[in-house]
């Protein structure tokens, strides 16, 4: 709250105006003229310092929201720069190329959407971060899919729905963590509750990934895979030695280090790797791809565009827009603007499907506004904890809400953390893959239609578990 004397407490109509013209100039920007997020960002920033000026706050106040927005934010920026030094040495290495061979021998052609989406679930909930799943496995799974001459938005959609799937079902995640800590629920009577929204969520996401990746490799596709099997093996060590880091990284989930030791480690196999396979390679080209990236010079243009990526500046984009997005976020706390036009909401709602419906849509808001995963889930679960309360509700029913309105939904933001992420890592806009992320699609719906037929909607009277 601004400390000067000449600030005025922020009205509703006020608030809701400007989060309306915050979302129009974003919306417009991105979506109607096509531009990168962080231009709108800039501008949106800019007139609400402007706002804020006129309104009387000091530049102490419009620095200190900037500070405290940019806080939440530095070990994530760090681990995305990790991540991009990962995915440099591990295709140096091998890794992924490896991680493509065999993928090309084990995933049937025909099932090959949706056994993306089992695959990149099912290791997403034993490591729980969809983060690290999206720019390890899911480029060397995007590359297959590619390769086959199929929709690289379908593929991405469904590499980045079953990622989110382990991320919020795994009792590793970060994120499942906090909408459990913020709701006051047990963690794992809190994945166990997710069930009742997330399993309809990953049926429904399966069958419609079944249908649409029916057929979609043709044989004349089938072709070019021999064509790009025949290229990685000459141009890359391909061994089942490559497997190596996928373990580490399995361990370290089990062990539950941090996600910055864990990378660290694993970038320091993968150079140890690059050493034993290639042992006069010079230090400063290793040094080199971890700046700038992995270049491929295979000769085969297809296969050096799948495999040319990676390096910290490749995730400066990304870095960029965090920065810009959590000031703005910080910015909009600091002058009360969110949390303006949140409380009053959650004082007219009737009934528990209204309240239930109301708590989604503000995880979405506050997605759409901020752009920012975890004020995705803390700003909503503050503001509805006391209206589920009085509903008789209880604290799972808020902790699943905040996950299916929250966590989830930050994929389909173009300006948001984690849809800015994995639009860069695999080069698909995040409005080309956003109509097939069905999970993140699913899950809020399945989670209303819990609300109104109170299936699985856990109940103060009722023990806390499922």
């Amino acid at each position: 709250m601004p400390n000067s004397k000449k600030w005025r407490s922020v009205q509703l109509p006020e608030a809701l105006l400007v989060l309306l013209f915050m979302l129009a100039i974003m919306g417009l920007g991105v979506i109607k003229f096509g531009l990168s997020p962080q231009t709108p960002v800039i501008l949106v920033i800019a007139l609400i310092i402007l706002w804020a000026r006129i309104r009387g706050a000091h530049w102490d106040d419009i620095h200190g929201g900037i500070i405290d927005g940019i806080k939440t934010g530095i070990i994530p920026i760090f681990i995305f720069l990790l991540i991009g030094a990962l995915i440099s040495v591990w295709i140096a290495a091998g890794i992924i190329p490896s991680m493509m061979v065999f993928g090309f021998h084990l995933i049937s052609a025909q099932w090959f959407v949706p056994s993306v989406f089992l695959v990149c679930a099912i290791i997403g909930t034993s490591i729980g971060s969809a983060f690290t799943i999206i720019s390890t496995i899911g480029i060397a799974l995007f590359g297959i899919g590619t390769t086959m001459g199929i929709n690289p938005a379908l593929i991405a959609g469904a590499i980045i729905s079953g990622a989110i799937f382990g991320d919020k079902t795994s009792p590793l995640s970060d994120s499942t963590n906090l909408a459990a800590a913020i709701a006051e629920a047990d963690l794992f009577d809190h994945i166990r509750n997710l069930m009742w929204s997330t399993i309809p969520a990953f049926i429904v996401s399966l069958a419609l990934y079944a249908v649409l990746g029916a057929g979609a490799a043709t044989e004349s596709h089938l072709d070019k895979i021999q064509t790009t099997l025949t290229v990685l093996n000459n141009n890359f060590t391909i061994s089942w030695w490559a497997a190596l880091p996928l373990a580490v990284m399995f361990a370290c989930a089990l062990l539950k280090i941090p996600a910055i030791a864990t990378l660290l480690m694993n970038i320091g196999l993968a150079i140890v790797m690059i050493f034993v396979e290639q042992p006069h390679i010079a230090l400063a080209k290793i040094a080199t791809m971890i700046e700038t990236g992995f270049v491929a010079k295979t000769g085969n243009t297809s296969v050096d565009a799948l495999l040319s990526r990676g390096g910290i500046s490749a995730m400066m984009s990304t870095v960029s827009l965090i920065l810009l997005t959590l000031s703005l976020g910080g910015l909009l706390m600091k002058f009360n603007l969110i949390q303006t036009a949140m409380v009053p909401l959650t004082k007219r709602l009737k009934g528990t499907g209204a309240t239930i419906t109301a708590a989604i849509l503000a995880g979405i808001g506050v997605n759409i506004f901020v752009g920012e995963q975890y004020l995705s889930v803390i700003l909503p679960g503050k503001a509805f904890k006391p209206t589920f309360n009085q509903r008789g509700l209880a604290n799972l029913a808020l902790s699943r809400v905040l996950e299916d309105g929250g966590t989830v939904i930050n994929y389909l933001i173009p300006w948001g953390v984690a849809g800015a992420f994995a639009a860069n890592t695999l080069g698909v806009s995040t409005l080309a893959y956003l109509p097939f992320c069905f999970f993140s699609l699913l899950s809020p719906v399945f989670s209303i239609i819990s609300g109104f037929t109170g299936w699985g909607l856990k109940r103060q009277s009722t023990k806390q578990s499922v």
